[in-house]
């Protein structure tokens, strides 16, 4: 295992369910449970894990935007999280809302940032421990970030229309049935919204799944490459833009990109198709 992970650009971002076993009494390492279903984490959990709700906790609940930077100072110092915490996530979903909340984490400027690989799913399904005690956290101190590095990791509506007119690389991470315009959003989730379907003109599709074996677990640098390099022509030092419905999807697809792969200049479109398909005017294409 060590040996795959030691391919990819930035293998210390991934480790597997022994190394999250071997670290659970580790006080520098914080291991963060964050799913899709906000429900699971009381069922069971890792050992000594807290819980980062994507909805309540990451999100602002006025405007459709994040938390400050105080507010995320106060949710790491909540969770006994420092500057210096090496923060674990993952999650169900094939670490789905892991990977965002990593994205969120490294918008606010935390450098220590790691990825269970194969999620709860593969925690779970090799029979490892879990509980419902939550853990007794000491409350930590957590300098307000100055900023958020919204130029960096993130893309608007304005940046992605700059993309998509410059022919720029845009990679739509949704269902080729959500691609070509067919359905706004994914079988047998609710509709959140989007009068149109389609997709932002120029983007190539590749669903994110594409990235991740039956396990959940990653695909291997080489296969990776293919999909990414060879399938779609991608430079690692192109200003890469990734979107999706409402921005879960596509930060596994930023993850894979930025981390695995090691391209410079990647950025998650979270208004993504919620937004664009919204958008009075927005160009949209549809079919393939």
């Amino acid at each position: 295992m060590k040996d795959r992970y030691s391919q990819f650009a930035h293998p210390e971002a991934l480790v597997d369910t022994q190394w999250v076993e071997d670290h659970l009494a580790d006080p520098a390492v914080r291991v963060i449970e964050s799913n899709e279903d906000v429900r699971l984490f009381d069922t069971g959990h890792i050992p000594c894990a807290v819980h980062i709700d994507w909805r309540t906790d990451l999100q602002d609940q006025t405007v459709r935007d994040f938390i400050s930077p105080e507010e995320f100072g106060k949710l790491c110092e909540r969770n006994g999280i420092t500057r210096e915490t090496i923060c674990v996530f993952y999650g169900d979903k094939a670490n789905w809302w892991a990977c965002y909340a990593l994205w969120v984490f490294r918008l606010f400027g935390h450098e220590d940032l790691k990825i269970m690989d194969g999620g709860r799913d593969k925690w779970i399904a090799e029979g490892r421990e879990l509980t419902r005690e939550k853990p007794s956290l000491l409350k930590t101190e957590y300098p307000i970030p100055p900023k958020r590095m919204d130029d960096v990791v993130r893309a608007f509506y304005e940046d992605t229309l700059q993309q998509s007119q410059s022919n720029g690389p845009l990679i739509d991470v949704r269902s080729p049935a959500e691609f070509r315009g067919e359905v706004t959003h994914m079988a047998e989730y609710p509709q959140e919204g989007a009068l149109r379907g389609g997709h932002v003109p120029g983007a190539e599709n590749v669903p994110w799944k594409t990235a991740i074996n039956e396990d959940s677990t990653f695909k291997g640098v080489e296969e990776l490459k293919r999909i990414y390099s060879g399938g779609c022509g991608l430079d690692p030092d192109e200003n890469i833009i990734c979107y999706c419905r409402i921005g879960e999807r596509s930060s596994h697809t930023w993850f894979v990109l930025s981390y695995l792969l090691g391209y410079r200049h990647v950025r998650n479109y979270d208004g993504s198709w919620t937004e664009w398909g919204n958008m009075v005017r927005a160009p949209i294409e549809t079919g393939e």
